[in-house]
């Protein structure tokens, strides 16, 4: 079923956390900032609309590294009900798409529900000061990857970030699929 997440409350400051990663190493989240801001994707390796963008997502983080700002992707959907999204198919998802950024696992869905993670992809843009400043879409795709010269939001709002500190006030929410929420019971 589909998502869509609520748009940016600007200034909102993220609670960090220290997830495992794909490539055998443990990282504070909020570490992998670059100077002038983060980008902080939830995603997964089986929803449709990630895997639509999943190459223009590892194409805006590399860009947005030339601005500054670093990049992480987490997922943090059930793997016992979606075993496709493991530990270990992570790895081989990352490995796949030639990730240029940290790949972490928030098992215990702790990091996900704090920040009110809502679907995959989620995207937070943060400044250099860590305060939120975008919360919208990679771009116009959907389950299927829009046309080539599609307006890269994430990557142009990020810039302006870069530049200036702050998002634009119009923002686009993503959508993709809700996050797979553990059993609570």
């Amino acid at each position: 079923m589909a998502a869509i997440p609520p748009l940016c409350d600007f200034g909102w400051k993220p609670v960090d956390a220290r997830l495992p990663g794909v490539d055998g190493q443990a990282r504070n989240i909020l570490d992998l900032a670059g100077p002038n801001g983060l980008v902080v994707a939830f995603i997964c390796n089986h929803c449709p609309y990630v895997k639509a963008v999943i190459d223009r997502i590892v194409r805006d983080a590399d860009d947005l590294a030339d601005l500054g700002i670093g990049f992480v992707a987490i997922s943090s959907n059930d793997v016992e009900a979606y075993p496709e999204d493991s530990f270990a198919n992570m790895k081989q998802f990352a490995a796949a798409h030639d990730f240029p950024f940290p790949y972490l696992f928030d098992e215990d869905q702790s990091v996900a529900r704090s920040w009110g993670a809502v679907c995959t992809p989620d995207f937070f843009g943060f400044n250099g000061t860590m305060e939120l400043q975008y919360r919208g879409r990679l771009d116009a795709s959907r389950k299927e990857t829009g046309p080539a010269g599609l307006r890269r939001d994430l990557y142009e709002a990020m810039r302006e970030v870069a530049r200036t500190g702050r998002g634009p006030e119009e923002q686009i929410a993503s959508m993709g699929c809700s996050i797979k929420w553990k059993d609570a019971s």
